[in-house]
């Protein structure tokens, strides 16, 4: 198995445009709350979910092919749907902007049938600096490619992190497919 599969073309730049300008329209939240708590030392970014969005149903009728042409390419999970909404992220230089090492699988409703996590790179990458998704699969540590539009998809258990964004803004939406416990 490969460690992450990249999309080159997943979304077109109108389409990322399209997405933070609806994020923008509505109230973005807080990302730094863990379990009630103020975890900023773990994430410090800004999150809305798509479900809460009128404008942005579209996006997951377009990840959904995309997302299973990956699956069956790199993984070979037992995939079942996509539960939860896809969400989208805005790490903020003014504001140190990242999410430390972390697994998107684990205890709850949603997180304990993720299988695969898939990141959409929005922003330009010359919009901004720091803001790297790593990957850390192996003993090796793997950075994701930077091209607007591009997803990568890799096992929701793999350990990963945005590194602190130090000028402008990154934004990227995130969604997960979800399949029985892994065995």
């Amino acid at each position: 198995m490969i460690p992450f599969q990249t999309l080159p073309d997943a979304l077109t730049p109108e389409d990322c445009d399209r997405i933070i300008a609806a994020v923008q329209a509505s109230a973005m939240k807080d990302a730094g709350l863990v379990r009630g708590q103020t975890a900023h030392h773990l994430r410090r970014a800004e999150i809305a979910w798509l479900d809460d969005i009128p404008e942005g149903a579209w996006v997951m009728d377009r990840m959904v092919g995309l997302i299973a042409q990956a699956n069956r390419t790199a993984f070979n999970f037992d995939l079942t749907d996509f539960g939860e909404s896809a969400q989208v992220a805005r790490y903020g230089a003014e504001r140190e902007g990242h999410f430390g090492w972390h697994s998107d699988i684990g205890a709850g409703t949603w997180a304990a049938k993720r299988k695969l996590t898939v990141v959409v790179q929005l922003s330009d990458p010359a919009d901004y600096d720091g803001g790297a998704l790593e990957l850390w699969p192996d003993s090796n540590v793997a950075t994701a490619p930077r091209q607007r539009g591009l997803a990568t998809v890799f096992p929701s258990f793999e350990l990963h992190r945005v590194t602190p964004v130090t000028r402008g803004t990154r934004w990227s939406l995130t969604l997960w497919a979800h399949g029985p416990a892994f065995r």
